[in-house]
């Protein structure tokens, strides 16, 4: 059987931990963030976890995960 290639895409925008978990970035942090409250920026700032019902489609996608 030949290597399942990595979604690129997919690549860009997840981490795998060290435990297995998936690591995303929180969306609408982008630009704009004038109209943003700053309790809102700030939320935004840190990195969030993949749900755990959608974890194993992105594992999918990330071979090495």
């Amino acid at each position: 059987m030949p290597k399942m290639k990595t979604n690129r895409a997919a690549a860009k925008r997840f981490k795998v931990t060290g435990s297995g978990r998936v690591r995303r970035p929180k969306g609408n942090a982008q630009h704009g963030m004038i109209g943003k409250s700053r309790k809102r920026r700030r939320r935004l700032r840190d990195n969030d976890m993949v749900d755990t019902a959608m974890e194993h489609r992105v594992k999918i996608m990330l071979p090495y995960g």
